[in-house]
């Protein structure tokens, strides 16, 4: 999974570089920077992906429970309960996302001769480095796009409710290990697809070495950056260079959350057996 992730911020950053196939790609990685070079950056990736999953479950299910109060959910709801959780999430842990994407690309060799080499010693050293050199907001670059792709998560939530409550038919029941980690699948699958092309866009901008637009408003600096880019990628390698990359993407985003998935349904259900409660049939 770290390996795509590398190779995915590579294909994003990187524009000079042909897409290929995942095991193409990887291999020239390993054969350029050697066997460790698809794992660069595994630390961060483990600290932003523990923070962001936390604050975005506490924060979806807070906001159902405080929402719904023992009521039945529908599709609507559930989207705009996670749309807003997805906010929240995005202004706490872009700064860990900025971060990440900067130690998973540094000693990559890239193919745009436009791209500057960094050095940060670890996460902290990496913030401290960001702060002094471009400000603090530069810890928000790609806060734009990632309100955005907080339909991201939000389509995701949405889909994955809806096919648990139709695998369950109105009967409160455990879902089995495959059917967690099939719906999970696939509507992690449908939500990155739907929303691809702005995620590059982020990795671009979180990369910190886009030139931003100069104008005084900062929303509109973000969304002419984002404009700029979409336009830019689609003027050079038509509407597919949208979604190069996308292959090893689904592989990486869907085989994880499918797991997550899967980990917190049976996490859940251990929990409420071990403290001997009922989980409540929401009512209509």
């Amino acid at each position: 999974m770290l390996g795509l992730a590398c190779r995915l911020c590579c294909f994003a950053v990187d524009e000079q570089r042909k897409a290929r196939s995942t095991p193409a790609v990887l291999a020239e990685i390993v054969k350029e920077e050697g066997l460790l070079a698809p794992y660069r950056g595994w630390f961060p990736v483990i600290c932003s992906l523990c923070c962001s999953n936390f604050v975005y479950f506490y924060c979806f299910h807070s906001l159902k429970a405080t929402w719904l109060r023992g009521q039945r959910s529908t599709p609507g709801k559930d989207l705009i309960i996670g749309i807003v959780a997805g906010v929240v999430n995005v202004l706490l842990t872009t700064p860990l996302w900025v971060v990440n994407t900067r130690l998973k690309l540094q000693g990559a060799k890239f193919r745009n001769a436009n791209v500057q080499p960094t050095q940060y010693h670890g996460i902290m050293d990496a913030l401290v480095q960001i702060v002094q050199r471009e400000g603090v907001g530069a810890l928000w670059n790609g806060t734009f796009p990632s309100l955005l792709l907080v339909l991201n998560p939000g389509v995701q939530f949405m889909i994955y409710e809806a096919l648990k409550r139709q695998l369950r038919r109105g009967v409160l029941r455990e879902l089995s290990s495959v059917e967690a980690f099939l719906i999970g699948a696939v509507a992690k699958a449908v939500a990155t697809t739907v929303t691809y092309p702005l995620q590059t866009v982020q990795s671009i901008l979180r990369f910190g070495q886009h030139r931003q637009p100069t104008e005084q408003s900062k929303l509109l600096n973000s969304l002419r950056s984002v404009t700029y880019l979409l336009i830019n990628r689609v003027r050079r390698s038509g509407v597919q260079g949208l979604f190069k990359g996308l292959e090893a993407k689904l592989l990486q985003t869907v085989l994880t959350a499918a797991l997550m998935f899967l980990l917190y349904e049976k996490i859940t259900a251990a929990t409420f057996r071990a403290m001997g409660v009922k989980q409540r049939v929401p009512s209509r």
